[in-house]
This record gives C-alpha cells, sequence and structure tokens, in this order.
C-alpha cells in the first residue's frame, strides 16, 4: 500500500514526527515501525511494478544503457500520461548531487530522442512514439533523503524536476512525500503549435467538422467530467480533451458520429458490448486508457457514465 505523507498527517514539518498505524482486524491499531529498504533495487523493482499507479507513468525501460560516451544507466527511462519522457532514479540513502545527476541523463535523452522514440515504439507500440511531448521531460529521483543544496536548488531550475522522500514501514507501507518541485514541473506545454485545436467543448483538429449533435453530447459529458468533483481539470490536447486528477481518468475525442471516451479501466473488468465498449490494450489510439467507449447519443452517455464515475474514483 501507498500512500502520501501529507494524507497520513498532514502538513509535516519534521518527518521523525511522523507515526503510522495499523488496523488489526478486531478493530484496535498497531504501531509500524520504520525501517529501510534492504538494497536500492527492491526500491526500484517496487515502484517500476507499480510505476502507473504510484508516479502516473508508464515505465519503458529500466537500466537502460546509454552508450559509450555517456557511460550511464539511468534507473527507469519511462514517459507520462501527457506523452513527456520521463528519467527517474532511486538511492535508498541520501541523495547528494543528484540534481546533476538527473542533468546529465537529461543531455543524453534530448541528444538521442530518435533512440528514445525507438524504444517507445518498440515496447509500448508506433502511437504512442508518435505523441512523445518533448517540451518539458520530467526528471524524477525518489530518495531516503536529500541535501539542503538539491532541496534550495530545484525550484530555481527551468527542468522539470520533482524530489520524493520515501519511508518505509513494515514491509507494509510505503509512504512518498513531495520535498522540492521545480516551477515547470506542474506545467505542460503542447508538443507542437495545435492548429485548429479550440477551447473545451470544441472539435479537436483531427475532428473538424463535427456535427451540432456531437458537439452537445460533448458539452453534456464535460458536465458530468467537471461535477465529480472539484480537483477535476479538464486540459486540452491537440486530438482530445483530457480530465485528470493525478493523472488522466478519461481522454474525450469529439468525431463526426459522436464521442469516442478512452478510460484507464481493465477491460476485463466491464462487460464488452459491440458497439459501445471495446478493449484497446492492442489498438493503436489517441489518448490514454485502456478501454474505448464510444457515445453517440443521450442513452449511451448514460450508458457510460458509471464507468466514468467508476474510473475517476480509482485514479
Amino acid at each position: 500500500m501507498l500512500v502520501t505523507a501529507e494524507r497520513l498527517v498532514g502538513e509535516v514539518k519534521d518527518v521523525t514526527e511522523l507515526r503510522v498505524f495499523g488496523r488489526r482486524p478486531c478493530g484496535g491499531a498497531v504501531e509500524l515501525l520504520q525501517g529501510v529498504v534492504g538494497v536500492e533495487r527492491d526500491l526500484q523493482r517496487f515502484i517500476e511494478a507499480n510505476m502507473d499507479v504510484v508516479l502516473g507513468v508508464r515505465l519503458v525501460a529500466s537500466e537502460y544503457p546509454t552508450g559509450n560516451v555517456h557511460r550511464g544507466r539511468p534507473d527507469s527511462l519511462g514517459f507520462d500520461t501527457e506523452g513527456r519522457p520521463v528519467i527517474v532514479e532511486y538511492k535508498r540513502g541520501r541523495a547528494d548531487g543528484v540534481v546533476a545527476q538527473l542533468l546529465f541523463y537529461l543531455g543524453w535523452l534530448m541528444d538521442h530522442r530518435a533512440e528514445f522514440e525507438q524504444l517507445v515504439a518498440s515496447r509500448l507500440g508506433e502511437p504512442a512514439a508518435q505523441h512523445i511531448n518533448w517540451s518539458s521531460p520530467r526528471l524524477i529521483c525518489v530518495a531516503a533523503d536529500f541535501g539542503r543544496y538539491e532541496i534550495h536548488a530545484v525550484p530555481q531550475l527551468p527542468q522539470s524536476i520533482e524530489l520524493f522522500r520515501f519511508r518505509a514501514f513494515d514491509d507494509e507501507l510505503l509512504t512518498l512525500e513531495s520535498v522540492a518541485v521545480s516551477p515547470s514541473a506542474g506545467k505542460v506545454r503542447p508538443a507542437r503549435a495545435a492548429s485548429g485545436a479550440g477551447h473545451l467543448g470544441e472539435p479537436s483538429s483531427g475532428s473538424a467538422g463535427a456535427q451540432e449533435s456531437a458537439k452537445d453530447l460533448f458539452a453534456q459529458l464535460h458536465s458530468a467530467a467537471t461535477a465529480l468533483g472539484i480537483d477535476v481539470r479538464p486540459e486540452q490536447r491537440k486530438h482530445y480533451t483530457a480530465y485528470r486528477r493525478r493523472r488522466n481518468f478519461a481522454c474525450v475525442r469529439v468525431l463526426r458520429s459522436g464521442l469516442l471516451m478512452y478510460l484507464p479501466l481493465a477491460p476485463e473488468s466491464v462487460p464488452l458490448a459491440a458497439g459501445f465498449t471495446r478493449d484497446v490494450r492492442r489498438v493503436g489510439h489517441l489518448g490514454t486508457g485502456d478501454l474505448e467507449v464510444r457515445i453517440t447519443s443521450a442513452g449511451d452517455l448514460e450508458r457510460a457514465q458509471p464507468l466514468l464515475e467508476r474510473s475517476y474514483q480509482e485514479v
């Protein structure tokens, strides 16, 4: 189980004050004792196996060799739901000098864009490689602690850098605490000029000329999605509109015939209906999510509402 320190105790000014309790079957409480990660690789394996949940990132490669010139191996290479390449480093102890290491790997990445795109295409498919956003690659470090120079330097840097402090408790719980984030880390710029990409509620460039009925359906779906919670953030992409909490819970394309909605739900957990829901894990598509929902009428929209709500809850 993974939670953030903020969810456990609110704003924590001194991590030594953090106490974590488990709930026994009888309803009693037991304090979980803070432990250590045996080796750095254990931490890496756990996060890589759950990277989409922990960091909102899809894993592309682990310990990828950077060649004879750079002679390094970034711990994890991936890309996030906005198509941004991601480099992740793990340190079981204090991560002194890790910012310089991340910037070193970023230099390699930006010099080897074609190699990274080929890697993504070979591991995750050509459609994923075609939508990589090179405007702001993310650099992440997960460590037991950071030096004061790293913590104070990161907010001054233009690159997208995030530092997370982890704590392990009794092999049952791992907490992540965000300790430093650069100003650009939360900002996503379009990968290229989005000619034809309009305001929310307008069809994207890939669906110019959408019928008024499709626009009406989109307006209703937009209202339903944004009404799910105050933390919903709609963001217009070139070909679709993304609805986000910590990560995308729905991506919607406006077509002439209606809407295509992609949800990050396991297709096998949903009764698939021909012409309405489809498993697209092995089908190239725009937007994130393994379940495709086709909406061509108000009835379809009503049928899709429980799936939308479930996706919002699960992310």
